[in-house]
């Protein structure tokens, strides 16, 4: 929080001060990605036609990602608004808001962590139930269809338990009925890549259900993506918990450095305050010693003689040629 002000106890000379020794950039950085972030999912809305029809957000049963963008660009946009525009404007409610909000979300993802760990079972259910939903609705959404590609061949997985969890979609399921010629098949994403092969085939999964489990391993992954991301947080723990742990530390210090901010805010008002008030009553209210002083020698032998009376308050303020008024040059 910089600021040049006109010192009142040194001659009235400009001095540029820096009341909270921080500065905003930081916050606008993250208030320029938010908005990006932001700007990236609207557009993707748009390219999709949501935006027009506002209806097909609930239309897929999956999760579309670009949800990820909006909702992290939209937090990452309110923060980085409340922190820069509160630190270049010095505006107590605003940081206060900052943090507030920023200590929020760090309780929730500390609470979120806490129920992972206890509740493993609980979440593993949930997981396999959440990736279920988004294989039915792997056709029904390119950016649902190309996360769940990407998650398949990471992970060298398929399905949430195994490739039979493709049952759940329309056009692999292993019914008579089903016409598609992706019956009892699974996404080219599951199958065994050939590192000899320079051209990605899109077909490799047909029919490859209707072999026995031992054949498809040799062409599919039959680990689920579950399983399979529960062995990738282990080989990765440390990694994983160093991610977590540094978020947690730039949010805790984010917190700290608003409140370390509000703090200089309302300390720098408070001495301006007291200045203005000792002030006033300085000049306003002249001591018993200053009117003594000021009436003279003579006046001061006889200040109680009948006929003689203190000289006028205007006389503090120039009227009288005592003393001249005050300024911030000559305080």
């Amino acid at each position: 929080m910089w600021g040049c002000r006109q010192h009142p106890h040194q001659g009235g000379q400009d001095r540029c001060v820096d009341e909270g020794g921080r500065k905003p950039g930081g916050r606008a950085a993250h208030w320029v990605l938010g908005a990006l972030f932001l700007a990236i999912g609207l557009w993707a809305w748009g390219e999709k036609g949501v935006l027009s029809n506002i209806s097909a957000l609930t239309d897929l049963g999956g999760l579309d990602p670009v949800w990820l963008f909006v909702v992290v660009g939209g937090v990452m946009s309110v923060l980085g608004f409340a922190g820069c525009i509160g630190a270049l404007r010095e505006n107590t409610f605003l940081l206060k808001f900052f943090s507030v909000f920023l200590g929020l979300i760090f309780f929730l993802e500390l609470a979120t962590g806490i129920l992972a760990f206890v509740f493993k079972d609980w979440i593993r259910d949930q997981l396999n139930l959440f990736i279920n939903n988004n294989v039915k609705a792997y056709r029904d959404d390119i950016d649902l269809q190309n996360l769940i590609d990407f998650a398949q061949e990471y992970w060298s997985c398929c399905g949430a338990r195994g490739p039979n969890d493709w049952n759940l979609n329309i056009y692999f399921n292993c019914t008579d009925l089903n016409p598609s010629r992706e019956r009892c098949g699974v996404p080219f994403s599951c199958c065994v890549r050939d590192p000899a092969e320079d051209v990605l085939n899109t077909q490799c999964g047909y029919d490859v259900r209707l072999k026995l489990e031992l054949e498809q391993q040799g062409f599919i992954h039959t680990k689920g993506c579950v399983g399979q991301f529960e062995k990738w947080l282990q080989d990765n723990l440390i990694v994983v918990a160093g991610v977590f742990v540094g978020i947690a530390l730039l949010q805790i210090f984010g917190i700290c450095l608003a409140q370390n901010l509000v703090s200089d805010i309302k300390a720098v008002k408070a001495n301006w305050s007291k200045w203005n008030d000792d002030f006033e009553n300085h000049w306003l209210t002249p001591t018993v010693s200053e009117v003594l002083s000021t009436a003279g020698p003579q006046q001061n032998s006889v200040i109680g003689a009948p006929g003689l009376a203190p000289p006028s308050r205007h006389a503090f303020f120039g009227l009288g040629g005592l003393y001249p008024e005050p300024t911030f040059k000559n305080w």
